[in-house]
Parts: structure tokens; sequence; C-alpha cells
């Protein structure tokens, strides 16, 4: 704690200076000295004030699997980490150098759904919608912070461990805007919640976000399916609480998954790298070799899905050293209110002018 503290203050004229920035470009947007484009056709915007681990991924694909069967839909992203410039159509045959690991995995998971990445989100949309014509919807990722785009909904996320409202500024924390920038969301989704919250735990969180009137507050939680194995998706297999886990991974926030596996196996071994980490194979080697040192009979290698398309291109060695790699899947829960928030967005898409 002390050297928490002691950090925090050294990095506070830094995040003062930040935040000054933040500051005044946000004010030209709302004097209009910068502007917000619209477009003709409901922007949905998914995103958080953090620098990552609120689980946007999952709740970009939930919104996919449920509006993709009555919209044609597609998902624009930047592409975080990718290796390449400009816009890109994102194709099952690309990889993640090429796309992005989300943006991968989101056209893996549906692909009739159109996927794109550019690193502008206003040159975007057009290339879209001269693409695809017949696109009646267009869901942002990871676009809370950024105001070029002026979304119809714009939903942010945040950890129900990690609130923004308790959080600081970048470097001092792991704020990209002010708190008061949480104003601009219609829709306010508390994050990796225990199954098990109450009322009044509910109440607590409410109190702290303080809701402007317009906004909406809801409770997500995570739902984990059988895991499948990365090289053989056809074979799948279920925790068993006799299992030994060895997690590899290279996400923002790895709390949330080790404390459900550690509810789910007898233990958890974990190889943790920094968000979208780009594996090497000396890394793929160390995970053999650490596999290999697990003496029990009843062991298993597991990662997420995110982290499962940019295993991708390790896929020879894990083949041909039989390194046995299970995919665990995760997916949105809501803890209440779910036909609420489905009924706001139907009946605003409904209502939508161009």
């Amino acid at each position: 704690m002390i050297q928490t503290f002691l950090f925090r203050v050294l990095m506070a004229p830094f995040a003062l200076l930040y935040g000054a920035g933040i500051y005044l470009r946000n004010l030209f947007y709302e004097i209009g000295i910068l502007k917000e484009v619209s477009f003709n056709l409901p922007i949905i915007s998914v995103g958080n004030l953090t620098v990552g681990g609120t689980g946007k991924t999952p709740h970009i694909e939930y919104l996919v699997s449920w509006l993709s069967e009555y919209l044609n839909l597609a998902v624009l992203s930047r592409g975080y980490k990718r290796k390449t410039k400009g816009f890109l159509e994102v194709t099952q045959r690309s990889n993640a150098d090429l796309s992005g690991d989300e943006p991968l995995q989101y056209k893996r998971k549906y692909p009739g759904v159109g996927v794109y990445v550019s690193e502008s989100r206003v040159l975007g949309i057009p290339k879209i919608m001269s693409l695809r014509p017949d696109i009646q919807l267009v869901l942002l990722d990871d676009a809370f912070q950024h105001r070029a785009v002026k979304p119809d909904i714009n939903i942010l996320l945040t950890e129900y461990n990690r609130l923004f409202t308790s959080d600081f500024l970048l470097p001092m924390g792991r704020l990209r805007e002010w708190r008061n920038a949480s104003k601009r969301a219609d829709m306010i989704i508390v994050t990796k919640c225990p199954h098990n919250l109450t009322d009044t735990d509910k109440e607590k969180v409410r109190n702290k976000i303080e809701l402007r009137k317009r906004q909406q507050l809801y409770f997500t939680s995570y739902q984990y399916s059988p895991l499948y194995h990365l090289l053989y998706p056809q074979i799948q297999v279920k925790l068993q609480a006799n299992m030994h886990a060895l997690v590899i991974c290279a996400i923002a926030n790895t709390d949330y998954l080790l404390d459900y596996l550690e509810t789910q196996v007898e233990s958890v071994q974990v190889l943790e790298y920094e968000d979208h980490h780009d594996f090497s194979s000396y890394e793929i080697a160390q995970l053999k070799s650490q596999y290999e040192a697990i003496e029990e009979q009843n062991k298993i290698i597991i990662t997420t899905e995110k982290d499962a398309v940019r295993l991708e291109k390790h896929f020879h060695y894990l083949r041909k050293e039989e390194i046995p790699v299970f995919v665990l899947p995760a997916q949105v829960r809501f803890l209440e209110r779910e036909e609420d928030f489905q009924d706001y967005i139907k009946q605003y898409l409904l209502e939508f002018k161009s």
C-alpha cells in the first residue's frame, strides 16, 4: 500500500498534464471547435474509461450474437497491435498480425458478420457503407474516447472490482479520461460481477457512479462454457475438481478468470503476459516445459479465446509436440433486466431516422 501511494504521488504531476490535454480536447468538442460526425445509419459504441480489462470483447460478442439475427451489422475496430495500417476487411483467413486479435476473434465466431479495422472511425464507416450498402448497424469496438464519431448509443463498461469512480488518470492510475466523462454514456454496464451480487451491493455501486437521469445501469457476469481443443475444436472437455491447470494468457486482468478456475480445479499455475502479447517460440517452448513438469496425470493447459487467435502461428509446433491446449469460452450473462437492456436498443433502432 505504501509503495502504491508513493507511486501515485510521484506520477501525479504527469497525470495532471495528461488530464489537462484530455480536458482541452473534450472542451473543444463541447464548444464545437472539434466536430463529431454523424452518419445516416445507427452507430452503437462499446468502450471503457480504463486501459482495459472491463470485458469489452464478450459484450461486443453479446450484441453481435443477439442483433445479427435481425439486422445486417458490421463491427469496426482499430485493430490494436496489428502490423498493418489503414482500412482492412477481416476475413476468416486473416491472422492476428494483419487484423489484431479481437477483430479476428469476432470474425471466426460470427463469419456472416462484416468485421473491419481502421485507425480512423470517421474514414472507416463510409468505407463500410460503400462496400456493404446493406449494412443496417455498425458496432464500434473500444470507441468511447474516440469522439470524432458521434454514436447513437454510447455504452460504457466498468469492472465491478475496479470501478472507474475509484481510479485515477494515467499514469497515476488506469483512466484514459477524467471520471466525469462517464456523463457521455447512455448505458453503464458493471461487468465481471459476482453471481451472487445482492441488491445492497448493487445500490452501493449505483451510489458511487451517481447516474444522470437519462442513464441506464446494468450488471453482468461471465458464464463459462466447456473447453474445446485449440487444434481440434470438436474435442470438448469439462473442468473437473481433480484437474491441475496451467493457464497461458495475455489479457488485461486475469483476476476474474483465475478466481473462477480456482473454484473448479485442484490447482492453477499461470503463465501471464501483458495484454495483446505476441507469443514467441521461446515462450511456447516454456509452456511445454512447464506442462511436462506437472507430475499429476490429470493436467490441462487452458487459454482464453482472445489468446487462442494469437497462438495460431504456433499450431505446427503445438501439433508436432502434441501440446494439448484447450480454450475456455466466456459469454456475458445479465444478472437482471436483460429485457430492459434489449428493449432500450430495439426501441432506438425502430425509431432511428437517417
